[in-house]
């Protein structure tokens, strides 16, 4: 299936989490496909940020609040009237929610219940994307890929809060918002990688914030297996299945985006493609015992997606980590950062 510029132009859209990195590509691709946008989230939490250096916010109505306010929430969706809402606002990092358990629960869980109780007072609404993680699943280190009916559960507050959200959307949707006449999805994603990110605690923020200042990156976990993908591969995803709920809003539910089940790497498997991308770059391994406990073992189903939706992955590992690596070469050698999401968005639609 493919992303539709005229299904899209002139579309109604409310984005939450617009100032984060995949908010902020989700953004930039919405533009240019015509389409009208609302963002709401807090300011970039990172300097520098994607937000801010590819000038997403000048074409679209941005709103810098909290989705914890619930009224302020409210009232800008309400003003916007949105067709199709998208939200992505979250507190997105495993790490982090060790260190801020309950403001992670906060904004994962009860940001997501405001976003969909101000859904419920709209008559404008027909579609909701809800964007979650693959990191839902009760994680039990089987050497199969998880599929959407599998238990949801969740060891680190991350993971646990966006379980929870997922039973918090389930409930809105059953009891509420589709006899509202709004067809509400839940999206889990892999691990995603791609230009523009400068979190902590992430891979390849990580290994660019090291190599480019000549110093060695420390790998906590080498042998940890995620479903690596691109950041459009998700939110390619995410617009199809916006596209397919208009039409078909019986098709609401949860949905797996990630790789093909064989794609899923290790992390010592994604720093090979990154330092052959970048051309050098030193590591120092760990043995795997460093930190707080993160899962060692995830990938994804993805057969729901591609029957129901004809979604299927267009960038191999190898082409993610590579695009990946020469955005960051290219944006620190001067080039902006706009029309370098430009290159890879015209790269992307094209394959």
């Amino acid at each position: 299936m493919e992303v539709s510029s005229a299904f899209w132009t002139g579309k109604r859209v409310f984005l939450t989490g617009h100032t984060g990195f995949k908010g902020s590509w989700l953004s930039l691709w919405l533009q240019q496909l015509g389409a009208d946008v609302t963002g709401y989230a807090l300011a970039p939490s990172t300097s520098p940020n994607l937000f801010e250096l590819a000038q997403v916010g000048e074409s679209m109505v941005s709103h810098i609040a909290d989705i914890g306010d619930s009224s302020k929430l409210a009232s800008a969706l309400q003003n916007a009237r949105p067709e199709i809402v998208f939200h992505l606002a979250a507190q997105p990092l495993v790490r982090e929610s060790y260190r801020n358990p309950l403001g992670t629960f906060s904004t994962n869980v009860m940001g997501t219940a405001n976003v969909l109780e101000a859904m419920r007072e709209s008559t404008s609404i027909r579609v909701a994307v809800m964007v979650t993680t693959d990191k839902v699943y009760r994680n039990n280190e089987w050497s199969w890929p998880y599929r959407e009916d599998d238990a949801l559960g969740g060891h680190d507050p991350y993971s646990a809060s966006k379980a929870a959200s997922e039973v918090v959307i389930t409930s809105y949707r059953d009891a509420f918002l589709a006899a509202h006449g709004i067809a509400v999805a839940s999206a889990r994603a892999g691990n995603v990688i791609g230009g523009g990110d400068w979190s902590e605690d992430r891979l390849i923020p990580d290994a660019v914030r090291a190599w480019s200042a000549k110093q060695t990156l420390s790998v906590r976990r080498p042998d940890a297996i995620r479903p690596w993908q691109h950041v459009l591969e998700p939110l390619s995803a995410y617009l199809c299945l916006a596209e397919r709920l208009w039409n078909e809003p019986k098709l609401a539910g949860a949905y797996n985006f990630g790789p093909q089940t064989h794609e899923a790497a290790t992390v010592r498997e994604v720093i090979a493609h990154a330092r052959a991308a970048y051309g050098a770059g030193e590591v120092v391994w760990g043995d795997g015992t460093e930190g707080p406990h993160e899962a060692s073992w995830l990938a994804l189903e993805i057969s729901k997606a591609r029957k129901l939706l004809s979604v299927e992955p267009r960038w191999n590992l190898a082409q993610a980590v590579s695009r990946t690596l020469h955005w960051y070469r290219r944006q620190s050698e001067g080039e902006a950062a706009r029309r370098l999401c430009e290159d890879d968005l015209a790269a992307y639609t094209a394959a």
